[in-house]
């Protein structure tokens, strides 16, 4: 044996040995888009949807409901890192649930007409053909649909649902809903020995009028179903007759966000509140878990366990929604109404585990929850999904999770409809980079958009978040000498101790004090303006510097997105040109804060066949400044995220409203590797950039505070610079 196959060997067992006792995990490993799935010539445009997800019995295919187009979709994952699209099926309506049974699809259509006269049907699908072999009616417009264990029969909640622009949206609207019950044999469906199960009279609101929403099957054959607006439980036994119900309940929440205002502000509660169950599923043969995501009059922003005879085992409270505002996925925007909204679960055993997960459809996050103990359920992590996961489903045969991503946002510039595939593996989890856990009180953030190092300490960083939360700008420090990196402190930045408003927060800087130079980028048409502002250690403003007539006379809204300190001069890097600058040119704008004159360079562009290219990040470091150029695309159109320095011999600024000279650039680093290290799609706005007292860089996302975003945030080191 040589010395180098020696050490090959040595090597591979230090790592087999490493990871045997490694911790186990959830990782993605694959994203699908939707749209991958269209036919050559279909107008990709074109709304998509992948809502509720199933899979083959061998686990070998995946197939999902796609509303907007009509379809279920087909994904083969027989090598789940590299999913491939097996096409679309026309279904003639809306499909709301599709399923295998044996080698054969079912879907549950709706063809309503109207609300006040809903109708649906069952299709029978197979997927070697793609073509539909056999339908049966409904009665009534079908939302989910389950099949029992030993695949004998499907269940159909008929929800019927209600007009939410009628009158005040409430209940009762008939007509009202049921469940139907039908048995399968040789893949085929006998629909004319359909069973209707009637839920009426049974809930303690609006019992003239149910509204069935999730169904689940046990191995007993039994089915529970909950009523989503009627806020109760049903267990149907195996001979369809009902044969226990209850009351989901209510909860009183402490320490909630209530107002959508632009603050993340956790003083709040709300309650008592109904629960208002989406997804249900059976944990045993007595144990029943669902998901609190709330409708017309509720949502609890938790997940429940119950016995079949309606005690309460385990509620979430506030902890599932706070595990999130943690990692940066609390959606602000949504604390008016129901907050991260738990709509999606799942259950599966991993590595002897048994688990719950539950999709957060607003906070676009997944909860892995180990359920060994019933009534003490622990969070094992958080995994980052696209937009408003609403369907999940477990392969635990092949250790895999998917995941599928209803909305699709791609007419404000957002991502797509995604379906995501997950491992379970012997591997750290991947994702959170970056967490308030373990603060000394709950710090929520989001939308970091600049970012700068501490001078002394390394690893040691600040970022600022941007206009999302313009009622509350704040300062976060970090400390990435722990994985994931830390958020240890929050600082509010204020005017006359009153949180500071009309800021835009897009770059921050040193100010040699303990205090700090802020950038605020600016939108006129909302009376925010192009500023730049000095704190004190506390971030209360000292300091305000207003752009001068010469340099405003030319401005549009895309202004300072960073600021940097070379000696007495501010450098600012303006993100895209304004009117005065040739195209494919943005000025780097000089402040001396003692001379108090305005000067400026012109920065070349790099240029994308797609949308626009500008600057999103400035930091001096040594004989360069570095600065981040990206366009403003996202997944697989993104083609411009790199890291560029600029020698600092150039920066010599001429005054305004003459010619600019015109600076140099070297590329340092194409970002687009790192972006895609998690195995999702590539994230638009990489907007943080800073060198730390050792040297060392790092990289932040901006998560847009998840409005039309998943909310990922990426923070990432690079290495020496």
């Amino acid at each position: 044996m040589t010395l180098r196959t020696l050490a090959g060997f040595a090597a591979a067992l230090l790592a087999s040995t490493a990871m045997a006792g490694a911790e186990q995990n959830f990782n993605r490993i694959a994203t699908f888009p939707v749209i991958a799935n269209m036919a050559p010539g279909e107008d990709p445009a074109r709304e998509t949807s992948a809502e509720i997800i199933s899979a083959s019995e061998d686990g070998m295919t995946l197939v999902y409901s796609d509303s907007p187009l009509g379809v279920v979709g087909l994904i083969d994952i027989t090598d789940p890192r590299a999913p491939k699209p097996l096409g679309n099926i026309d279904v003639g309506g809306e499909p709301t649930t599709a399923v295998f049974v044996g080698n054969m699809v079912f879907a549950g259509v709706n063809t309503s007409e109207s609300y006040a006269n809903p109708s649906g049907k069952l299709v029978t699908i197979d997927p070697a053909s793609k073509t539909i072999v056999a339908e049966c009616d409904l009665g009534g417009q079908p939302d989910s649909v389950a099949k029992a264990p030993d695949g004998s029969f499907l269940a159909v909640a008929i929800e019927n649902e209600r007009d939410e622009d009628l009158g005040d949206g409430g209940l009762p609207q008939m007509p009202a809903g049921f469940v139907v019950k039908l048995p399968v044999s040789d893949g085929a469906v006998d629909c004319a020995a359909l069973q209707v199960i009637d839920m009426t009279g049974l809930a303690e609101i609006a019992p003239e009028d149910p509204e069935p929403e999730f169904v689940d099957i046990n191995e007993a054959g039994e089915i529970v179903v909950t009523l989503q607006e009627n806020n109760h439980i049903v267990i149907i036994g195996a001979d369809g007759t009902v044969v226990s119900h209850f009351s989901a309940g209510e909860v009183t929440l402490e320490g909630v966000d209530t107002r959508r205002n632009g603050a993340l502000e956790f003083s709040g509660s709300k309650g008592p509140i109904p629960r208002e169950p989406d997804a249900v599923k059976w944990l045993d043969g007595d144990h029943v878990a669902f998901a609190n995501e709330g409708d017309w009059k509720g949502g609890t922003r938790g997940w429940s366990i119950f016995r079949r005879d309606g005690t309460l085992v385990y509620d979430a409270g506030t902890s599932f929604e706070h595990a999130l505002v943690e990692i940066g996925h609390y959606p602000e925007h949504r604390s008016h109404s129901k907050g991260v909204e738990p709509e999606g679960m799942e259950t599966g055993t991993f590595g002897g585990i048994p688990m719950v997960f539950v999709a957060s459809e607003r906070g676009s996050v997944i909860g892995v929850y180990d359920v060994s103990t019933l009534s003490e359920p622990r969070l094992h992590q958080l995994l980052p999904s696209g937009i408003s996961p609403e369907g999940v489903v477990a392969i635990p045969s092949r250790n895999l999770i998917a995941t599928a991503n209803e909305f699709d946002a791609r007419e404000d510039g957002g991502a797509g409809s995604h379906v995501m595939i997950y491992e379970w593996q012997d591997a750290p989890a991947a994702y959170p980079m970056l967490t308030s856990a373990g603060a000394d009180s709950l710090i929520g953030w989001g939308a970091l958009s600049g970012l700068v190092a501490d001078a002394e300490k390394p690893g040691i960083l600040y970022a600022v978040s941007d206009s999302v939360y313009g009622m509350q700008p704040a300062i976060y420090t970090i400390d990435a000498n722990q994985t994931p990196a830390r958020i240890t402190e929050k600082r509010v930045v204020t005017r006359s101790g009153q949180p500071a408003q009309k800021l835009d927060l897009e770059g921050i800087a040193l100010a040699g004090d303990g205090g700090f130079w802020l950038a605020s980028e600016g939108r006129s048409d909302r009376l925010v303006p192009h500023a730049i502002y000095r704190t004190d250690a506390k971030g209360e403003i000292r300091q305000e510097i207003a752009l001068p007539p010469e340099l405003l006379a030319h401005e549009i809204r895309f202004g300072f997105e960073g600021i940097t300190v070379q000696g007495d001069v501010l450098w600012m890097a303006v993100q895209r040109e304004w009117k005065d600058d040739p195209k494919g040119m943005v000025k780097l704008v000089a402040y001396d804060t003692k001379a108090k004159t305005w000067g400026a360079v012109h920065y070349p562009l790099d240029a994308a066949e797609t949308g626009w290219v500008g600057l999103s990040e400035i930091t001096l470091h040594g004989d360069h400044v570095y600065v981040l150029e990206r366009d403003n695309q996202i997944g697989a159109a993104a083609t411009i995220k790199k890291l560029y320095r600029v020698p600092v011999a150039e920066l010599q600024p001429a005054p305004l409203g003459g010619d600019l000279p015109v600076v140099s650039k070297e590329e340092v680093r194409d970002l687009l590797p790192d972006l895609m290290v998690l195995n999702g799609y590539v994230q638009d706005k990489v907007e943080g950039f800073a060198i730390d007292a050792a040297g060392t860089a790092f990289v932040v996302t901006d998560n847009d505070g998840l409005q039309d975003a998943s909310g990922e945030t990426l923070f990432f080191s690079i290495g020496k610079m």
